[in-house]
């Protein structure tokens, strides 16, 4: 079969490229843009027209092999934003430019092109096929593509053997508990090779240990493959741990963006800084956020440690160290760690706890 090609657009080297993005549900929904009632409140907007502000005017870039997070809470807007991404719905207004190509001026068939060949989607739930075995369901986006049995087998295989499915290549669905068949939906996601993955809170019907073990497995993967990622979540420890920048959604409008130890450092109001105000502080923030410049008279020659390692990982050998960690970003010489640094954070994570319950 002919594949069809989607016209390149100029842009910067980014996988993905969002660019001044609008939802609004309703009737005339886009007289609302560029019009004073762009600047209503979701609750004034819907009010005074009945229409909904699903996604305000979001504009941002994903860096190619980047693990992208979109976070917030329900009816924040992340879910309708990723499906606006692929066009699943349809934008108000703006722009989206995936791989040069600008997938909000792309007719049918290129919207099919670039579903079948550039981004694949993980959802919450799996969407298998129960009549189709493991390893058919894995293949079943490259059968869609027109790929020969013999070539996708192969592939299916193969991914099978990389999400850790051995032996369940006969099996179906409903024989899988849900970890299991949410590895069945990475692997077949991952089997058409896309450029970017796409997940719409893949995890959240799952226990949290099975959870747990999914991250880690996205995680692991990402290493392995390097895939580009969206990843949609409403869970902050999940987002502060898979993503390389977190993008907070409140409203339908950005909040922040940053990567997690901006995030915890530097939350850019009251409502981050809620979010997460629980967080430990140690587990997040890297040395770059405790790092300080030599005292008058302190030694500058003792170790070496680079600027992104997080103060959990740095803790012991900054402890153990007879002189002030010496802290550069690449080459440059950013400044001094010592124990008193350390401890500052450990003591003021703790001291940030809430007070425990009393016992009856």
């Amino acid at each position: 079969m002919t594949a069809t090609t989607i016209s390149p657009v100029k842009t910067t080297e980014s996988a993905l490229s969002v660019r001044h993005l609008w939802k609004i549900f309703g009737t005339k929904a886009d007289k609302i843009i560029g019009s004073p009632d762009a600047d209503l409140s979701r609750q004034e907007l819907q009010a005074k027209t009945g229409c909904v502000m699903a996604v305000k005017d979001v504009s941002f870039d994903v860096a190619p092999g980047e693990v992208f997070v979109v976070m917030g809470l329900s009816g924040s807007g992340k879910s309708t934003l990723v499906r606006l991404l692929t066009r699943l719905i349809e934008p108000t207004a703006g722009q989206v430019i995936m791989g040069g190509s600008e997938i909000t001026a792309a007719s049918e068939s290129e919207l099919r092109e670039l579903r079948r060949h550039h981004v694949a989607m993980v959802f919450q739930h799996f969407g298998l096929l129960p009549h189709r075995k493991v390893i058919d369901n894995i293949a079943y986006g490259l059968e869609v593509r027109g790929e020969g049995k013999t070539e996708r087998r192969q592939r299916a295989q193969e991914m099978v053997d990389l999400v850790g499915l051995e032996g369940y290549e006969e099996s179906y669905p409903d024989q899988l508990s849900g970890g299991m068949q949410q590895r069945v939906g990475l692997a077949r996601a991952l089997a058409v090779d896309p450029d970017v993955l796409m997940f719409d809170e893949p995890f959240s019907a799952l226990d949290p240990l099975i959870r747990r073990d999914m991250q880690n497995e996205v995680i692991r993967l990402h290493e392995e493959v390097g895939k580009t990622m969206v990843f949609i979540t409403h869970d902050l420890s999940e987002a502060l741990k898979l993503g390389d920048r977190i993008l907070i959604m409140r409203d339908g409008e950005i909040v922040q963006i940053g990567t997690p130890d901006e995030v915890v450092a530097v939350p850019a109001d009251d409502y981050v800084r809620d979010f997460v105000s629980e967080v430990p502080r140690s587990h997040v923030l890297t040395l770059r956020w405790v790092v300080r410049e030599p005292r008058p008279g302190e030694p500058v020659d003792g170790p070496v440690m680079q600027a992104g390692v997080i103060v959990k990982d740095a803790a012991r050998a900054v402890l153990e160290a007879e002189q002030p960690v010496r802290v550069y970003d690449g080459d440059r010489f950013l400044g001094v760690v010592d124990d008193e640094d350390i401890l500052r954070v450990v003591v003021a994570e703790e001291d940030e706890q809430p007070e425990p319950e009393p016992q009856p």
